[in-house]
């Protein structure tokens, strides 16, 4: 088997024990699933050893051999050398392709009105950003560097604390229940609570619920109200006086410092568990784009 032959085969081997499925390998790489089969049964055939089985009759799920589960971290690693060596020799062209990956929200409310700032700092780094709402693979989808919301452990990734939060409710100044800009509990009540569900599945992420609790505010029936599963389409509903949501600190500060937002209970504040944070894979902080990203954004973090 030549050289670039059996670097096809492994990176099929790869896709499919990532995916456990051939269909989806293919997917990815935008090849057929024979084909995606016949590359793993050439490997197979060359190394002289069987890679996967199925996991049970009529199922469709591979399972990985013992041989095969141990030799996968060092294909894996093998590929990610592989990137940043290509991505090292880019470099040193007229520019450099960054890719990001972000929620649509933080996009939205944090980076985007920003990014400007970078691009002008950066002018030979052109930025590709990933806004889906799913969380990418940084091998299997080209991943340079990005911003994740949560407790900070991500396998395979370096994480960098970027900015901690805090929670509090906000409305738009219209609210017809404000009263001087305030809100009392009582009228809180017979508000419309907006429910941010981008985070549902995360023990950790706050509900209406949760902070009612924590304010001895038990009686308050939550479970009523407009339910969102964007943050920013959250902050959104707020903004034109759809009810009150819970405004996470990094996502309203500049609906705050415009007036599109109001705080009806001025002094009060609970700190969130969850942050954002820098993330990206270990050998590519080598990369001078990384490096540079990285910085700018721990720089704005620190002066906004």
């Amino acid at each position: 088997m030549s050289t670039p032959t059996y670097l096809n085969a492994l990176r099929a081997f790869e896709a499919a024990a990532r995916h456990q499925s051939f269909s989806a390998a293919a997917e990815e790489l935008n090849v057929t699933s024979a084909a995606v089969g016949q590359q793993v049964r050439s490997l197979e055939s060359w190394l002289g050893v069987t890679l996967f089985t199925r996991a049970s009759s009529g199922n469709t799920r591979l399972v990985l051999t013992d041989v095969a589960r141990a030799a996968l971290p060092d294909i894996r690693e093998g590929f990610d050398r592989l990137r940043v060596g290509l991505a090292r020799l880019r470099e040193v062209s007229a520019s450099a392709e960054l890719t990001v990956t972000v929620s649509p929200a933080f996009a939205g409310k944090w980076l985007l009105p920003r990014l400007e700032r970078f691009q002008q700092a950066c002018p030979d780094i052109d930025v590709l950003l990933n806004t889906n709402l799913k969380t990418l693979d940084f091998l299997a989808d080209n991943i340079d560097i990005g911003v994740r919301y949560g407790a900070g452990k991500w396998q395979g990734l370096t994480a960098i604390k970027l900015m901690e939060e805090e929670l509090f409710p906000v409305c738009s100044p219209q609210l017809s229940t404000l009263t001087a800009g305030q809100l009392s509990m009582d009228s809180l009540a017979r508000c419309t609570l907006i429910h941010d569900l981008s985070m549902a599945g995360d023990p950790g992420f706050p509900t209406w619920r949760t902070w009612l609790d924590a304010m001895g505010q038990t009686a308050i029936d939550a479970s009523h109200g407009l339910r969102i599963n964007n943050s920013a389409a959250v902050v959104q509903a707020a903004i034109e006086g759809q009810g009150v949501a819970l405004g996470r600190s990094v996502m309203v500060r500049d609906d705050l410092a415009s007036g599109r937002l109001i705080r009806p209970f001025a002094q009060v504040n609970s700190p969130l568990a969850l942050a954002y944070y820098v993330v990206y894979r270990p050998e590519c902080e080598a990369l001078a784009k990384v490096r540079a990203f990285r910085d700018w954004l721990l720089q704005q973090a620190a002066t906004a």
